[in-house]
């Protein structure tokens, strides 16, 4: 089995995902070892010399310029096969704008990490949406409650693109909410509330769309406001939970009252 190390003056972990991503192209099995944090040259000398014993792939990822250097010449000694994932692109974006780079190892851990963690959240949220998962309520960073097109779906999908990883619950009249949603803290649920004429159009537009008949209850005023009345019943009973009327409110908005308060209460 062939092996490939991974050198980084960091953590290591993205050039680790990318190095993984790879040798997912190809059927043969490889063998993959990181060395994190690796900044003295007696460690390089040890590992390259590693390297060149196990007829290795290097590949590093180190953002200082003489430590680059180091290796380019460590692997030109030991006359091992190596790849620099990021001094290419830091010298052409160095050329491009016309300065000079931080050097600072653990500035692309950093962004990626924020990165991964954004996308986990979508995937979070994709998963977790209209109650789909109750068990992973209590997993969640916010749970959106509301009944049904109160934008919990759409407002789910924005805060996981802020690195939340929210879920939402529907309410269903004369249904009671899921017994998971008792093992929430109250700081991190929201319910939504719209008023009966909003909902009602909107309700109405989306039977329209679905080609369903308008008389369905599902469009009609009556229906629309035992469910509203239902919802903020189950919304007194939890006085800690912040209302938060979406009536005419674009998604960015309600958002930013979500965030604020959220950040609020875990500062």
């Amino acid at each position: 089995m062939k092996t490939v190390m991974i050198l980084s003056d960091a953590t290591g972990e993205t050039a680790e995902r990318m190095v993984r991503a790879a040798t997912m192209q190809f059927s043969e099995q490889v063998q993959i070892r990181l060395y994190s944090r690796v900044r003295l040259e007696s460690e390089l000398s040890q590992i390259i010399e590693k390297a060149a014993e196990q007829r290795a792939l290097v590949v590093f990822t180190v953002v200082n310029t003489e430590e680059r250097e180091l290796i380019t010449r460590l692997v030109e000694k030991y006359n091992v096969e190596a790849v620099d994932l990021i001094g290419a692109l830091i010298s052409k974006l160095a050329m491009f704008l016309g300065s000079a780079p931080a050097g600072v190892p653990g500035l692309l851990h950093t962004i990626s990490e924020d990165y991964f963690r954004r996308i986990e959240a979508v995937e979070f949220a994709v998963k977790n949406d209209d109650g789909a998962e109750p068990r992973n309520l209590p997993k969640a960073d916010l749970v959106l409650v509301g009944i049904s097109r109160t934008s919990k779906t759409p407002l789910s999908t924005y805060l996981a693109q802020r690195g939340l990883k929210v879920a939402n619950v529907p309410l269903v009249l004369g249904v009671d909410p899921p017994e998971e949603l008792a093992q929430v803290e109250d700081k991190k649920v929201f319910g939504l509330i719209v008023q009966p004429d909003m909902l009602m159009r909107i309700r109405q537009a989306r039977l329209s769309h679905l080609g369903m008949p308008q008389d369905s209850s599902y469009g009609q005023r009556t229906h629309i406001e035992s469910e509203i009345t239902y919802c903020r019943e189950i919304f007194r009973k939890h006085p800690n939970w912040p209302v938060i009327d979406v009536t005419n409110r674009a998604i960015e908005e309600t958002a930013a009252d979500i965030l604020r308060i959220y950040q609020e209460r875990n500062s």
